[in-house]
């Protein structure tokens, strides 16, 4: 599993792809009573609930009014948001909920009321100090993990909420004994690999691995209390965040309320630059209690001071000349939201370095200021495939996403965007001859219609490239305006897969349509839809589904995506996409726009298929990610798990042997040593981590398994070239 990197000056950014489980942490209650008292509304909250549930009546697309039957399901959205497995309420507390609150719940956010919300997070809040305090009094006790016909369900997403108490802990119970056996086994795996690295120092490659020395129960105990203790800083702003995310998610996934620190996360990525100090912050690896920087960015505020340094634990922070804050045990989360604010104004770290006592702790002012992201935009580069002894170049362009600094370009300023970046890019990779371009939209969650708009133009000579429609029916084509100029007309490739979504199937939509080039990869996100950005509310900003795209020849991108002519592997767990999302729009289609297609590539996809597969099936990194896939869904289909040690440590005995029996045999086909057990691979895999994590984005290699991809583009290609001349030959 790759480690989690929280940018202060960057992107909040997750990884690993194969059985990582995501684990919401809940906030903890100390005291109900208190918890009403201190957390409260507050008028601006107050007005932007007033706000966004008049605007979501009238201005959504789904023109669906919040009545009775729309409060209803936002209740039912919101206790899901609060306690998704259906374990924290009691069927009794739903069915009370839902009598004094369910069909009145749209009416009174609308009136700007939050007493609902507010009182049942209350209780929510002492549900859950109720099950800390049950579990770490548990963990007092001597338990039995090696029970006999014994299972935990893991699945309980549409579950019976439990009637009694008695049900309740005793799935409680369950819980807890099946994460301690998941900390036995892990333990005993940690050692093992401690024992593999200090015997073969070279697998840590120069990275720091050491990890806490606790039991499995002191764990335990330390992570539930330091959950208790985040009662106390629980914000206002969390509640309003659930009860107004929960309102506009009943309409659909992608109607969103940001509270002010999240809205500035928001403009980032869209505008690729953000208020803060400029470093990076993750977890120290081995005492989560501490939260260290990561990297620092040039020219940055923190980076100016020269009294920042990589490896720096941050154990304090003060807003202005407010009091210091002990930030000791606070997730990287609560940090990021503490560091950022608005560009001016000042904060104060204190800061212990690596190893140093706490007597040598310091303090460090630093004046926050607008961090430019240069490492996040669109990186190019070019990619050698050796074939019957010569050797073919192609340009490869990875767009992140479809940025664009309108802000700036309001205010008459120097502006980035993402269409001048590939604009750049594409004369650049022109000028070196390549045979290829290649445009990379893996993961690019998309972004700016109007750049991607721009972008379709720069690769056709001219004609729509989407269709947009509204609530009302009306629909407006948008054209390429660019006067028929034409950045580039060579042979195009475009890489795709589930996590490419929104303006990336624009994209890859338009180029599919005219025959312009190939898309690759796998099938796309299917978000069809398009927001307003809500930036003028009293509080926070918001986005509003408004509209709703359309391919020229007339389907939606919506909930379908975009299908790949040529199909790789997909990595994705397929719960991602829009097809599993809640409240999702459904797909359609429109009349067709007039336009003229620019290339001819479905006759020749047969015989690329063909070819491409061939290639797959003997590519040791396709084949390995095969049957990582393979493993990935058995494990999702698992919806159980036995309470038995021995019998748990068997299941994944058996399931580490398959992984590891697959990445030696792509290390043998790949000319590498394989790794002698799970404990030297766990190693290596950590190594690479903590190496990868210090690099910037721009400057980080592609793993091997990723790269492949570019390659069979590359090759995809070279294919398509030869079949033309093979025709045009004849």
């Amino acid at each position: 599993m790759k480690l989690q990197t929280i940018a202060c000056a960057v992107a909040f950014a997750t990884g690993g792809l194969f059985f990582t489980h995501v684990i919401n942490e809940a906030t903890a209650a100390t005291n109900a009573e208190s918890v009403v008292q201190s957390v409260q509304p507050t008028q601006a909250q107050k007005l932007v609930t007033r706000q966004l549930a008049t605007l979501v009546d009238r201005q959504h697309y789904l023109n669906m009014r919040l009545d009775a039957n729309t409060s209803n399901r936002i209740l039912d959205m919101y206790l899901d948001s609060l306690d998704p497995d259906h374990t924290v309420f009691l069927a009794s507390d739903v069915a009370s909920y839902k009598q004094k609150y369910g069909a009145t719940l749209g009416a009174a956010l609308k009136a700007g009321d939050l007493t609902a919300p507010y009182a049942i997070h209350a209780q929510y809040r002492q549900r859950l100090k109720d099950f800390y305090s049950y579990m770490l009094a548990e963990l007092k006790k001597p338990q039995n993990l090696e029970q006999k016909n014994n299972y935990i369900d893991t699945d309980r997403e549409k579950a019976p909420y439990f009637k009694t108490e008695i049900e309740q802990r005793d799935y409680w119970h369950k819980m807890l004994l099946s994460q301690l056996i998941n900390l036995t086994i892990s333990k005993q795996e940690d050692l093992a690999k401690q024992k593999v690295l200090k015997a073969d120092p070279a697998l840590a490659q120069g990275q720091d691995l050491s990890s806490e020395d606790l039991t499995p129960e002191q764990t335990l105990t330390k992570r539930y209390t330091r959950q208790l203790e985040r009662i106390g800083r629980t914000k206002s702003d969390d509640v309003l965040d659930k009860i107004l995310n929960s309102m506009t998610l009943t309409y659909d996934p992608h109607s969103n309320y940001f509270p002010p620190t999240d809205a500035m996360e928001l403009n980032r990525q869209t505008t690729l630059q953000l208020e803060g100090i400029g470093v990076s912050i993750r977890p120290e690896r081995g005492n989560e209690d501490y939260t260290k920087i990561e990297t620092i960015v040039d020219g940055g505020p923190a980076s100016k001071s020269g009294q920042v340094k990589a490896g720096d634990r941050i154990i304090g922070v003060a807003q202005g000349g407010d009091k210091m804050v002990d930030v000791v045990g606070w997730s990287s989360q609560e940090i990021v939201g503490l560091i950022r604010g608005k560009r001016g104004t000042n904060v104060t770290l204190k800061l212990l370095g690596a190893g140093a006592p706490m007597s040598q702790a310091r303090t460090v002012t630093l004046s926050r200021d607008v961090i430019k992201e240069d490492d996040q935009g669109v990186q190019s580069r070019v990619v050698k495939v050796n074939r019957n002894g010569q050797q073919h170049t192609f340009g490869v362009i990875e767009i992140p996403s479809f940025y664009l600094n309108y802000r700036a370009r309001r205010d008459g300023a120097d502006y980035r965007s993402v269409s001048k970046d590939t604009n750049d890019a594409l004369k650049a990779l022109s000028a070196q001859n390549v045979e290829g371009i290649i445009i990379d939209l893996r993961n690019n969650p998309g972004g700016s219609l109007e750049e991607v708009s721009r972008m379709i133009g720069q690769v056709i000579k001219s004609g729509p490239v989407v269709q947009i429609r509204d609530g009302n029916g009306n629909v407006n084509v948008f054209e390429d305006n660019d006067a028929g100029q034409q950045t580039y007309a060579g042979p195009l490739a475009v890489l795709v897969n589930l996590a490419s979504a929104s303006a990336s199937e624009i994209y890859s939509a338009a180029i599919q349509d005219y025959g312009r080039g190939i898309i690759i990869g796998s099938t796309t996100t299917g978000k069809g839809t398009a927001q307003v950005q809500l930036d003028s509310l009293a509080y926070g900003q918001a986005t509003l589904t408004q509209r709703k795209f359309y391919r020229i020849t007339g389907g939606s991108t919506q909930n379908k995506g975009v299908i790949p002519d040529i199909k790789l592997v997909d990595i994705w767990n397929d719960e991602f996409g829009e097809r599993k999302a809640k409240n999702a729009l459904k797909w359609d289609t429109i009349p067709t726009a007039p336009f003229k297609r620019e290339g001819v590539i479905k006759p020749y996809l047969p015989e690329l298929e063909k070819l491409s597969a061939q290639r797959v099936n003997q590519d040791p990194q396709f084949s390995y990610l095969e049957a990582r896939r393979v493993l990935a869904k058995k494990t999702d289909d698992e919806k159980r798990l036995p309470l038995n040690l021995d019998q748990r440590k068997v299941e994944l005995d058996t399931l580490e042997k398959q992984t590891l029996d697959a990445e030696n045999l792509r290390r043998q086909q790949t000319g590498l040593k394989p790794y002698k057990d799970w404990s030297s691979y766990q190693a290596s895999l950590d190594a690479l981590s903590e190496t990868r994590a210090k690099l910037k984005a721009n400057v980080r290699p592609a793993l091997p398994e990723e790269e492949a991809f570019v390659t069979e583009a590359a090759n995809v290609l070279l294919d398509y070239a030869k079949l033309q001349q093979q025709k045009s030959g004849n």
